[in-house]
């Protein structure tokens, strides 16, 4: 959906991504998290053990809490600095947590969930992220229920089926915005999306 997106026009701001970057060595969350979770997320090199750091916080909801409370406020932050630098007529925030966290919502004109039934996300863990079935079922107990991120959303676009009806919906949500970008003098227009 994303590079779909890109192809449109629509710059990706992926909040996956800027987690990273603050829980690189010299990011604004990494001494918090390794204070926190301790020296065995830590590798060799200097860097955190991203599959070490989720074993421990996936398995136990208060250690996901404390760890999205140390990365959400600077990955927030990241975001903030980079809208300023846009260009593109839309900007899509990728970033289920941080709506949960309720940050994302000041950034954002609309706020879009992606939605799909629990046997299909669970499918799709398993096969695009080569998940075992328990750590699948794992990381979706550890969100919340689809129904509180339907219960935020501005629009909600189903995704059950093939990416051809994905891109139907997406086509004709883009034609509504791009009306709307003609009209709205500021010129630019942000999205969060989450799952």
């Amino acid at each position: 959906m994303l590079a779909y997106l890109r192809r449109r026009g629509a710059h990706i701001i992926d909040a996956d991504q800027l987690s990273h970057r603050t829980l690189a060595p010299d990011g604004a969350a990494y001494a918090a998290a390794v204070e926190r979770f301790g020296p065995s997320i830590v590798r060799d090199d200097g860097t955190i053990d991203r599959a070490a750091l989720g074993r421990i916080v996936f398995a136990d909801p208060q250690a996901l809490r404390q760890l999205e409370q140390i990365i959400h406020p600077a990955v927030f932050e990241l975001a903030q600095r980079e809208l300023p630098e846009i260009t593109a007529p839309v900007v899509v925030i990728e970033a289920i947590k941080l709506l949960e966290s309720g940050r994302l919502r000041t950034l954002c004109d609309e706020v879009w969930v992606v939605a799909a039934d629990a046997e299909v996300q669970l499918a799709r863990l398993i096969r695009d992220r080569q998940m075992s079935e328990a750590d699948a079922r794992q990381r979706m107990a550890a969100q919340s229920p689809q129904s509180e991120k339907i219960r935020q959303a501005d629009r909600v676009i189903y995704n059950n089926g093939t990416a051809e009806e994905l891109f139907l919906q997406l086509d004709a949500i883009w034609a509504e915005l791009m009306q709307q970008h003609r009209a709205d003098a500021d010129g630019s227009f942000q999205i969060s999306r989450g799952q």
